[in-house]
């Protein structure tokens, strides 16, 4: 399986195109797509991003809603109505729509952030304290662990 791991920083040109990392671009190449597909995150103000592997994700999680269900319905509008498949250029970059620049508050700098089966796009100060809070929680719940395990 591959997965997209690190994280990048990259500068976002007055067209709206940003670097896609060459190891990001690598694991796309594997999976067999050539470009990339971004969404909005739900719950953050980050850029999804991946390749077909993501979208399979997307579709088995769908098939396992009920047909024509408002949960079904709503999920896919809101993670393949508001996907865009973007085209990796002979430079590596992709132009993110405005749209997409704006969910994220990106203006002239972007991070990167492998998350496995996916990678995010983030604007640095959010990205910041992103990852600040994911420190705190992690530890909050590795002492929560630590506490369960002791106790059985």
């Amino acid at each position: 399986m591959d997965l997209f791991v690190s994280s990048y920083r990259n500068k976002v040109d007055g067209k709206r195109r940003v670097s896609v990392p060459a190891a990001f671009r690598a694991v796309l190449a594997r999976q067999g797509h050539a470009a990339l597909f971004v969404y909005p995150a739900l719950g953050a103000q980050a850029l999804d991003c991946g390749g077909r592997e993501l979208i399979d994700e997307i579709s088995g999680l769908l098939e396992d809603l009920q047909p024509y269900s408002d949960e079904r319905d709503f999920l896919s509008v809101e993670l393949f109505g508001r996907c865009e498949e973007l085209k990796i250029d002979g430079d590596g970059r992709v132009m993110l729509p405005e749209e997409l620049c704006a969910h994220a508050g990106l203006e002239d700098e972007a991070v990167m952030v492998g998350l496995g089966h996916k990678f995010q796009i983030w604007q640095p100060a959010r990205f910041d304290a992103r990852r600040k809070e994911a420190t705190q929680r992690v530890h909050e719940l590795r002492a929560l662990l630590g506490r369960k395990g002791a106790e059985g």
